[in-house]
């Protein structure tokens, strides 16, 4: 290589994507360009980084990934987990001797979620959402690793699913006052369906049907959230969301 085309190679490496990690729905790692395959034990660890969102103590990453094996062995399996990496999953770690961490240029798609769900859930004057698209919808609307079962996901998987739920009903709501209602319906079901017994979704969704003047789909929405939350809990909505339909459209 010439030194000219040195210059472009690293011009080009740059501004070149980064890696992305994605913990929402499902798990996976691209290079920036496509996605990069990699084994069941590097995925964990990248997730469980990916998660922690700070530099971990190797000994602390060891006893979470492998808690049922003595230090010593856990020890040796993240040992013998970061000498198999590949370069797509090795260009995502900072590896020292004490710890890791996920790398600087490294993006996580849970990471933009939730900070997009910080900004609608908190405190704001004016919000500026792009009804275009679904992109606002879509960014919260899956879980984290649902088919993963280890206590360090799980803790994490529920403490975004409330995260989520709330910013799907603030979206719905915000959505509603400025007048676009397709995608404040679409916000308001996204939350229900993550939480089917929750009532506060319920009256997002109801508060919509009655803002487009669907007094009856309303109504359907209260009989059915009524009915499965008698046949569940036995228990009855409260009385501020009858008072939804009280109001008219």
């Amino acid at each position: 290589m010439d030194v000219r085309d040195e210059r472009v190679s690293r011009a080009e490496d740059r501004t070149s994507p980064g890696p992305r990690i994605s913990l929402l729905g499902a798990f996976g790692l691209s290079d920036g360009r496509v996605d990069v395959a990699i084994a069941e034990g590097p995925q964990r660890l990248l997730a469980f980084l990916a998660l922690r969102k700070r530099p971990v103590r190797r000994t602390i990453a060891a006893a979470a990934l492998w808690p049922d094996v003595t230090p010593e062995h856990a020890a040796s399996s993240l040992r013998s987990t970061l000498a198999r990496l590949d370069e797509g999953a090795r260009s995502a770690l900072v590896v020292t001797a004490a710890q890791l961490a996920i790398a600087d240029r490294v993006t996580v798609d849970l990471w933009e979620s939730e900070a997009l769900a910080g900004r609608l859930a908190g405190p704001h004057e004016s919000l500026t959402l792009d009804h275009s698209s679904s992109a606002e919808v879509d960014a919260l609307s899956s879980d984290i690793l649902p088919d993963w079962y280890e206590d360090w996901v799980i803790v994490e998987a529920e403490a975004w699913r409330l995260q989520r739920l709330h910013a799907l009903e603030a979206l719905a709501d915000d959505l509603r006052s400025e007048g676009s209602l397709g995608q404040a319906s679409a916000a308001a079901q996204r939350a229900v369906d993550a939480d089917p017994l929750r009532e506060s979704p319920r009256a997002a969704l109801i508060r919509v049907h009655m803002a487009e003047g669907n007094v009856s789909d309303a109504i359907r929405e209260f009989a059915q959230y009524r009915a499965l939350l008698k046949r569940e809990l036995g228990l009855e909505p409260t009385p501020r969301l009858q008072a939804l339909l009280d109001q008219g459209p």
